[in-house]
């Protein structure tokens, strides 16, 4: 993939067998919870749209591997992998797309609003592009935490400058947002990633359509970061150009755009009639599935068939404790829709 002022290498077996394991499983996660969710909406005990990640997965990961827990992420409509790989509980994500009132937000957020602080997750949001500046704010007050204001969520990193990371898609790129918050970044030299996660379609747009660069990555060069464009299905390369950016971004370098090329499998959302694209353009895409490619990485790696299965193992029960979860918990009161909205409320009332 092509690069511009960022280097790479390529590979993360300096991460060990464990930590090998652990991305492999939350690849497997973000899979097997999507699925499950798609199933338990037809079955009626997830209301409202469902944007599956499915095919997406090494972005997520890959990313989330080079970030610490207190490190923050802004996500999309399209949002249940980041949470996954940033250390979600599938438990309460389940319970939240259900509108149980255990969920993330009470029942309230369901699929696109999922938020927790605790895991440096600012939220998921229904709105192109409405992460990027949230993601800027953040970088800006972790830049003005000089030193931390605080003692940091993982041991061994006092001192060290929080960064922030935002994913959106290609279409995000020609919102205002965008370019105002990139802009304001470069300017500033914040710690904030920029991570495009470019699908090649923005709801139904093809990006050739959207855009007048083929390259979204070069685009950084206008607000004086690094842009780097990767192979979004590759764990090895997402982490290695996330790693970069990183630690560029604690040092005091500034931010950097990450273009990940990748591909959804599923519609826009469960249910799209994807008139779009055809069959073999799916089928193509399928044959780079992240998923088999980092399994077979590990094998030439050295980790075993059993190994791989029993990480698997776990992940279907983690799904299957999710859902009944999920169907046992309380549903979210109507009574209770306001509370949370204004900032001094009870029982829906506003003082």
């Amino acid at each position: 993939m092509a690069n511009s002022g960022l280097e790479t290498s390529g590979n993360v077996t300096s991460l060990g067998n464990d930590r090998l394991l652990e991305l492999y499983k939350q690849l497997v996660l973000i899979r097997q919870f999507e699925l499950r969710a798609i199933d338990e909406r037809r079955q009626g005990l997830i209301p409202g749209f469902i944007h599956p990640y499915i095919g997406e997965e090494a972005c997520a990961v890959g990313a989330c591997a080079a970030l610490n827990k207190d490190d923050f992420i802004t996500s999309t409509h399209r949002g249940h992998g980041h949470l996954i790989a940033k250390g979600g509980d599938v438990r309460y994500m389940m319970a939240e797309l259900a509108a149980r009132e255990v969920g993330y937000c009470a029942g309230k957020g369901g699929s696109l609003h999922m938020t927790d602080f605790d895991l440096g997750i600012m939220g998921a949001n229904g709105i192109v592009a409405g992460g990027i500046p949230m993601a800027v704010g953040a970088a800006l007050a972790f830049k003005m935490q000089t030193p931390p204001l605080s003692p940091p969520l993982v041991e061994g990193t006092e001192g060290r400058m929080r960064v922030a990371l935002s994913f959106f898609g290609d279409g995000a790129t020609n919102e205002g947002a965008f370019h105002e918050a990139l802009n304001m970044a470069g300017l500033w030299k914040l710690p904030v990633i920029f991570f495009c996660e470019n699908n090649l379609y923005g709801e139904g747009t093809p990006q050739n359509k959207q855009a007048p660069v083929a390259q979204l990555s070069n685009r950084a060069a206008s607000y004086a970061m690094p842009g780097v464009t990767v192979d979004g299905n590759d764990v090895f390369a997402v982490y290695e150009a996330t790693h970069a950016a990183v630690e560029r971004a604690r040092n005091g370098a500034g931010p950097t755009l990450i273009e990940g090329l990748t591909y959804r499998y599923r519609g826009h959302y469960e249910g799209d009639p994807q008139v779009y694209r055809s069959r073999q353009e799916v089928e193509e895409w399928q044959g780079r599935d992240p998923l088999p490619r980092f399994r077979r990485a590990l094998i030439e790696h050295g980790i075993s068939d059993g190994e791989i299965e029993e990480k698997e193992g776990e992940v279907f029960a983690l799904v299957d404790e999710a859902v009944i979860f999920a169907r046992q918990a309380a549903p979210a009161k109507v009574e209770d829709a306001l509370v949370g909205v204004y900032g001094d409320t009870h029982n829906g009332l506003v003082f």
